[in-house]
């Protein structure tokens, strides 16, 4: 235990030893604080990342694991497991344990939250705070899930934050001003929309269409056109290099591989950009018409704001190359795409653990009996 016991004795004016072992009168309180790491978590659909308080961001994985069929034993996490994906022998398959932004598997992703918070390395004598980001649209019975599964693997409280909250105040808007802030999170399961004001979710709306959608919407088009089978990561590399949610001048092709429907041997195909746009057309458009949505909902002091400021757009599927200017000519408004899109959530819900007493109206706060 890596400890200072000279300068413990100065500030508490106590003994250590005294302290942990003979039960001093020092409050439970200040042996937290003075101990236990307070970690964040954006568990999301396609990516899990962890902050540690003091550190800043510690683990940026993938959201899967591969197990054994035979004893469901986990061989790999996050991108050693997702490298495996559609590569795998018979007794091993790859799983994402949550799917539109929620848990699917309780079990599974359990244990992929408790290994990437032992790699955090927190101090194992006070059970950490953990606070979680969560799509603004799920349900109680979701919410409880999440809850209990940081409860098992070992939180003394547990923090649920709605995620185009924690987008916003990642990014740096000014929440609590009498000010209207719209900002649109694209993440892998799910896409929230929401109008903040005064530390609250004025409107929002949460589609379960996002990343994911746009990498089946993909794989289907390669099926119905070429009959060619491709699987998800081949998609995300289409989308990534190729993808396109707008026309533009400049042309782009790809040489994509898979296997072919119906002679069942290995293919190579071909696609250009502007093929890849039309598979990716419906899934974009649920999202703008979504974003529509938002604004006809929203109060007009509000939308006279958004029309001043902008909207902010975060998370991967933000740079979907051509959204920004898609979203800009069917709404007329400002499109600004943030900074560091895929980390705005998980730095929204550090910067609340850094201090919880001035976020307390947005937290949803479950707390777990401690026992020393």
């Amino acid at each position: 235990m890596n400890l200072n016991h000279n300068k413990f004795v100065k500030d508490t004016g106590q003994n250590f030893s005294q302290v942990i072992f003979r039960g001093g009168d020092m409050p439970f309180s200040f042996l937290s604080s003075f101990f236990a790491s307070d970690i964040a978590i954006d568990l999301g659909t396609a990516n899990t990342l962890v902050y540690l308080k003091g550190k800043g961001i510690m683990v940026n994985e993938p959201s899967v694991v591969a197990v054994k069929k035979s004893n469901q034993d986990i061989v790999a996490y996050g991108s050693d497991a997702k490298e495996m994906v559609g590569r795998t022998p018979g007794e091993i398959v790859t799983v994402r344990p949550l799917k539109d932004g929620v848990i699917a598997d309780f079990e599974l992703a359990e244990r992929m939250i408790r290994y990437f918070i032992r790699r955090v390395k927190v101090s194992r004598l006070i059970r950490p705070r953990i606070a979680i980001a969560v799509p603004s649209g799920i349900t109680d019975v979701e919410k409880r899930a999440v809850r209990d599964s940081a409860e098992h693997v070992g939180a003394r409280e547990v923090y649920l934050i709605d995620e185009p909250m924690a987008a916003a105040i990642g990014v740096g808007l000014p929440i609590s001003e009498p000010i209207g802030s719209m900002i649109i999170d694209i993440g892998g399961g799910t896409t929230e929309i929401a109008v903040i004001a005064l530390s609250g979710i004025v409107n929002d709306t949460s589609i379960r269409i996002a990343g994911d959608e746009m990498n089946e919407a993909i794989i289907q088009y390669f099926k119905r056109k070429y009959n060619l089978l491709i699987g998800d990561n081949t998609a995300e590399k289409i989308k990534c290099t190729i993808g396109s949610a707008a026309p533009s001048n400049e042309r782009a092709s790809l040489v994509v591989k898979g296997r072919d429907l119906v002679a069942g041997i290995p293919k190579t195909v071909e696609i250009s950009s502007d093929e890849v746009q039309e598979a990716l057309s419906e899934p974009v458009a649920a999202i703008v018409e979504a974003v529509k949505l938002c604004l006809e909902q929203t109060p007009p002091e509000l939308s006279a704001d958004i029309l001043d400021r902008g909207i902010i757009l975060t998370g991967g599927g933000s740079l979907l190359n051509g959204l920004d200017e898609r979203l800009r000519q069917e709404t007329n408004l400002p499109i600004i795409i943030s900074e560091d899109p895929l980390t705005c959530v998980v730095k929204g819900t550090g910067k609340i653990l850094d201090d919880l007493e001035s976020y307390q109206k947005i937290l949803t706060k479950t707390r777990r009996k401690y026992v020393m």
